[in-house]
């Protein structure tokens, strides 16, 4: 079944603090080449955004996951992440899907903040767009979670994927909090279980492939991006039925 001419898509990834424009972790590298497969030409990945430093993109996650920023269009992370997608050669009537892990959750909510606000005459993009926020460091309870929500309410997003993608048992989850003082004590206390009441071991540091934490763990297997596609396009269906249909047939074709 060949895809209908009014149903084009178009999806972009956020990556996580790890990743730059040609260095990837197992988990980002094997999702961008499996939906390039899939998708072609319609997936893309947002580059040219991050710091040189994984450290510097933690904390600027951190410092950005409480609330929208209050001028996006100056800062250039959300404004460059915004210039690629309205650049020359885009399709304002294809189907808009973000996605996202880890600290690029924050990345693409503050985008999708953005966006939504931008795009409110439907001067961008037609149609609601779609947003996925996998691996999240958003917190359900933030004041950015919430404007998110609120434009879903409104009709500008369509549907927000966040608690049905994450890993059971990580406690990264949510790690930005509603402050910046409780994301920082978030943080310290995954990084620093001892020093916490709050979290266990293993510490977020703990890079080991079988008792290293969950959160690091994943994000050097090909399964998390296995598992990314079939809740993203599977069963959630956010690129509709053919492509739900082909990313079925990719997963099972897998050696």
């Amino acid at each position: 079944m060949m895809p209908d001419h009014d149903n084009k898509y178009k999806i972009w990834f956020f990556a996580g603090a790890e990743t730059r424009d040609d260095r990837f972790n197992e988990f980002t590298g094997s999702f961008i080449r499996m939906m390039k497969e899939i998708f072609g030409e319609e997936f893309d990945y947002i580059k040219g955004v991050s710091y040189k430093s994984n450290l510097s993109n933690v904390i600027w996650a951190l410092n950005n996951a409480q609330r929208p920023i209050s001028d996006p269009e100056r800062n250039n992370i959300t404004s460059g992440s915004f210039l690629q997608m309205v650049s020359n050669g885009y399709d304002r009537d294809a189907q808009l899907v973000i996605t996202s892990s880890s600290s690029g959750s924050i990345v693409a909510a503050q985008l999708a903040c953005y966006l939504a606000e931008q795009n409110r005459n439907h001067l961008y993009f037609s149609k609601p767009f779609h947003l996925v926020l996998g691996a999240s460091m958003v917190s359900p309870d933030s004041h950015l979670y919430q404007k998110l929500l609120h434009y879903k309410n409104e009709g500008v997003i369509g549907t927000i994927l966040h608690d049905e993608i994450q890993d059971e048992g990580d406690n990264a989850f949510g790690v930005g909090g509603v402050t910046r003082f409780e994301a920082y004590r978030n943080a310290l206390g995954i990084a620093f279980p001892f020093l916490s009441r709050r979290y266990k071991a293993p510490s977020f540091l703990n890079t080991h492939p079988e008792k290293g934490h969950i959160h690091r763990k994943r994000s050097k297997t090909v399964e998390k991006a296995l598992d990314y596609i079939n809740i993203i396009l599977v069963k959630q269906k956010l690129a509709g039925d053919h492509y739900s249909e082909k990313a079925a047939e990719f997963l099972k074709n897998r050696p």
